[in-house]
């Protein structure tokens, strides 16, 4: 016996296409495809059917006719390291770090490695254009500036923040404008405590839980490697908490202004029918009820008394 199994329509398989189809005719990997999505440089469109993002069979001509294809693409989403970072650059790996910490250069992703490590990973386009623009010629040699030196002894480092800011804005650009699913991707970026606070309405806070994105899983739940990507994955510093929690509320009214929660429909009992109120002016007295004849006879009285009501009855 089948279940309700939700297929496309015919209309949606025949002019999109799944992620992993379009990145094989896009001659991409699949974590390059996804990057790609990521920097909106690969446009998606939901599926009718309820399932995941698909990718429309003219996104996949547009790209395909592009100039250099499929390096030019490639090239667009290619990643690298802190030590391939730093040859781009022509500065020691030690000086890459330093400009990473204090957001001069911005990861696009990162992973755990199997000693727990955050390692993160820069967008090598975007490393080439910073090494040809000659205003930054100072921050590539030369001592560090005494202002950031400052900021670097005491511990600054806005990877993990500079990371999260990308993050919103790929979430924003999947949320197709829809108002809750803005306001959930700033909820993503907050703890589910503070979500509760900010949205104290359950009905509100279920339908911004609804549009929540779709985590990735670092390691098992409440794990060693999951609680180090955690730290990763919300915001944890109060200026940039107080950013996030004035943002979703904003985002909360604006949404609840065009399309308020859905609530459940209120349960009625049925009306009881109203009792007339119509008084007579002569309240009607019940009458008594007739004694039964054989329980009159059974009270008559008896002797002398008796017999002389009798006579005269």
């Amino acid at each position: 016996m089948q279940g309700n199994i939700v297929t496309p329509s015919t209309h949606t398989t025949r002019t999109t296409c799944t992620p992993s189809r379009a990145a094989r005719e896009l001659n991409l990997k699949r974590g390059e495809f996804d990057l790609a999505v990521h920097l909106g440089h690969i446009r998606t469109v939901p599926d009718e059917g309820g399932g995941g993002p698909r990718v429309p069979r003219a996104e996949i001509d547009r790209l395909r006719v592009g100039e250099g294809f499929p390096e030019t693409l490639r090239t667009r989403v290619e990643t690298v390291g802190t030590k391939e970072g730093a040859g781009l650059l022509d500065v020691p790996p030690g000086r890459f770090t330093r400009l990473a910490r204090l957001g001069v250069v911005v990861p696009v992703k990162f992973y755990l490695n199997r000693y727990r490590a955050v390692v993160w990973l820069y967008l090598a386009e975007e490393l080439r254009q910073f090494a040809a623009d000659e205003n930054n010629a100072r921050l590539l040699s030369g001592r560090t500036p005494p202002g950031l030196r400052e900021q670097l002894k005491e511990g600054l480092d806005v990877r993990a923040r500079n990371w999260r800011v990308r993050q919103l804005g790929f979430l924003r650009r999947q949320s197709a404008g829809h108002p809750w699913a803005q306001a959930a991707a700033v909820a993503s970026l907050l703890d589910p405590a503070q979500l509760a606070e900010i949205v104290p309405d359950p009905y509100e806070r279920a339908h911004v839980n609804r549009f929540l994105p779709k985590a990735t899983t670092y390691g098992a739940p409440d794990s060693p490697t999951a609680q180090v990507a955690e730290r990763i994955l919300r915001a944890t510093d109060p200026d940039e908490m107080a950013w996030y929690r004035a943002d979703l509320e904003q985002a909360v009214r604006e949404a609840r202004a065009v399309q308020p929660a859905p609530r459940p429909a209120a349960v009625h009992s049925p009306a009881r029918p109203q009792r007339s109120c119509t008084v007579s002016a002569e309240p009607a007295v019940p009458a008594m009820p007739r004694p039964h004849p054989q329980a009159v006879e059974t009270r008559r009285p008896r002797g002398l008394l008796g017999r002389l009501r009798r006579r005269h009855a």
